[in-house]
This record gives structure tokens, sequence and C-alpha cells, in this order.
């Protein structure tokens, strides 16, 4: 009886023990086997054609081909020189890592969407970019980001945008 009761008490001391490094762990985020970049991560088509397959070679079938340069796609997995990339609806397939770009460009996701002077809803209007326009990312912090779009430059909240993860800063 009193072993098993010893057993009890240090199962769950293991137990407690164990559990913040399980929170670390998922707090933790995912990187590329092969680049060691975050995963998932977004970048953009650099080609102005772009064929997404089946499975990461050649050989695999074309399902989706993207005709939009400069088009924001999620990377969510990487196989030798082939990224796993989705876009806004959630189509993709695999891709030659040469079709992406790291350059940072979003989809506007509100129609006739504010572009500010400054990081402040108060801020005067600069332009106005309509929905689904694509828009370079100048930076972002984790309520606004500096687009450059069609030559203007402003900002506007990033939930307004697909292309950015929420709370997601970078210059």
């Amino acid at each position: 009886m009193r072993c098993k009761l010893c057993g009890m008490v240090l199962a769950a001391l293991l137990t407690l023990c164990a559990a913040p490094q399980q929170a670390a762990a998922q707090d933790a985020q995912e990187v590329g086997a092969v680049t060691g970049f975050p995963i998932p991560r977004y970048v953009s088509i650099k080609a102005s054609e772009a064929n997404a397959r089946r499975g990461p070679s050649r050989s695999h079938r074309i399902d989706w081909v993207f005709q939009r340069r400069n088009m924001p796609v999620q990377i969510v997995a990487e196989h030798g020189h082939w990224r796993r990339i989705v876009d806004r609806d959630g189509a993709g397939g695999w891709m030659h890592y040469s079709l992406l770009s790291g350059v940072r460009t979003a989809i506007i996701e509100t129609d006739m969407l504010e572009l500010r002077q400054r990081p402040d809803p108060a801020a005067p209007v600069v332009a106005q970019a309509e929905l689904g326009v694509i828009a370079f990312l100048d930076e972002c912090n984790a309520a606004w980001c500096r687009l450059n779009v069609g030559g203007h430059r402003g900002w506007v909240p990033s939930d307004t945008l697909w292309g950015v993860a929420p709370g997601e800063t970078f210059d």
C-alpha cells in the first residue's frame, strides 16, 4: 500500500514538473527543417506565373497556376527546394522556392481602406485603397502596418490585411 501511494505521489510530481515544459514547447514557434525560418510565415510570389503542385517535385500534377505577381502567400511546410504554400482562400500546393520572394506584401481586406499619415485612427487620411489590392509592406508594429500602394504610403490597422500574422512586428 505504501509503495502504491509513493508511486501516485511521484507520478503527480512528475506531471506538475512537466506542465511548464509542455507549455513552453507550445509557445515556441515551429521552424522549417530546411531553412530554419518560422513556419508558418508569409512571403510573396516572385513570378508572374507560378505553378502549385500536388507534391514537392516537378513530376507531381499541377493543381493551381497563380498568375498574380507579388501576391502574398503563407508557407506552411518545407521539403528540399519546395515550399507548401496557401493563399488567403486556402488554395495552394507545393511551389519551387525560386518562384517565391521574401518581399512582404499584403492584400487589402476592407473596401476603400484609409491610409493614414501616422499609426493613429485620428491621423489625417493620405489615400484610400480598394478591396483586393496588393500592397507592399514597409513595416508593422503590433497593431498597425505601413503600406506602399501605387506610390502612396500610409498606415493601416494590421487586422485589415491578409499577409500579416496577428501581433506581428517587423521593419
